[in-house]
């Protein structure tokens, strides 16, 4: 089959490797119908210290169609079309059952899924089947839950987001975006976006932002405070990972408020002083996403939420390095791929 590999810093090839096969017998393999490029990808791509040391496959979002199933598989069966959470897990561990799939005593990651065929470990704990025929037109949403959109409500689920409350989103990414659309969707009234870039800004108050900050920093944190009645939100969603987006967080939250966050800390440095003083709050990290599907997958199928709006670009799997380039130089927000 053929698989995109990363061989170091910038350097995305699509190469032919083996098909994937069926290890344990509760094992799927799953061909891809569609995957993407993931903003955590290029922190890789761009410095293979952080996570890569090439030549390895790479990419860990996407929905497919079963193609071959283990003997011991009884919920998934072949022709299902499924949604693959991008970490497997077994959803039977002690930490599956509190709903943190995302550490599963027996889960992990996969290969790589930006190619055409995916073996996924504990098929039936893992996949999750869209029930009924699927229509081209909703695969990009369906895509978006296979990671980007349950980051974001994970972010907004850690903020403590809820009805009438007010929220800052940090970060202007696909998962941002896919922030501002979850914080919507729990019923907050304010949604504060913090974003330099129009086209985002588009998706953003399409997802239901109801103002857009373009100011960083301490300037950029008075503006959120003016429009919140000059004592900050009472959600701020940090959906970047650096110390600079942190920071920013943290000085757009009110006093008792509560940071979610879900970027990968690149160099986050908290002022625990600080957040003692003010009874600030700090939650998130890695979204357990098999854990939020039950409930966010019938929103998407019956049009309630159309997460896929952040896919603003649809590539051949044969025109990845070009995806990673327009993602890393800012001119796509998320890229979906199709074999």
């Amino acid at each position: 089959m053929r698989a995109t590999m990363i061989h170091g810093p910038g350097d995305i090839r699509l190469e032919t490797v083996p098909d994937p096969q069926l290890t344990d017998d509760t094992d799927a393999v799953v061909r891809v119908v569609a995957a993407c490029v993931c903003g955590s990808d290029l922190w890789p791509y761009r410095d293979t210290s952080t996570g890569a040391n090439g030549p390895q496959q790479i990419g860990h979002e996407f929905v497919g169609v079963v193609e071959q199933v283990g003997s011991a598989v009884e919920a998934v069966a072949v022709g299902d079309f499924v949604i693959a959470p991008f970490l497997f897990s077994d959803n039977t561990c002690a930490l599956c059952a509190k709903g943190i799939q995302s550490s599963c005593v027996n889960g992990g990651g996969y290969t790589g899924c930006q190619c055409e065929l995916v073996r996924v470990p504990f098929a039936d704990g893992t996949l999750v089947t869209v029930p009924g025929t699927v229509d081209e037109a909703m695969i990009p949403h369906l895509l978006t839950l296979s990671d980007v959109f349950p980051t974001g409500h994970h972010a907004a689920v850690s903020a403590r987001v809820g009805e009438g409350s007010t929220v800052v989103v940090v970060g202007d990414g696909a998962v941002g975006l896919s922030g501002v659309l979850a914080a919507k969707r729990l019923g907050a009234a304010t949604v504060v976006a913090m974003s330099r870039h129009a086209a985002r800004q588009d998706i953003a108050r399409s997802f239901g932002a109801d103002h857009v900050v373009e100011e960083r920093g301490r300037e950029g944190a008075n503006a959120v405070k003016e429009i919140l009645g000059g004592i900050g939100a009472d959600s701020v969603l940090e959906c970047v990972g650096t110390k600079e987006a942190m920071k920013q967080a943290f000085q757009s939250v009110r006093p008792g408020g509560t940071v979610g966050y879900v970027g990968i800390p690149h160099g986050v440095e908290l002022n625990m002083p600080v957040m003692f003083a003010t009874n600030s709050n700090l939650a998130g990290g890695v979204a357990p996403v098999r854990s939020y599907l039950p409930d966010l997958l019938p929103d998407v199928l019956d049009g309630s939420i159309l997460p896929g709006r952040v896919f603003d670009a649809e590539m051949a799997l044969a025109d990845v390095a070009e995806a990673y380039r327009a993602m890393d130089e800012r001119r796509a927000t998320k890229v979906m791929l199709r074999p």
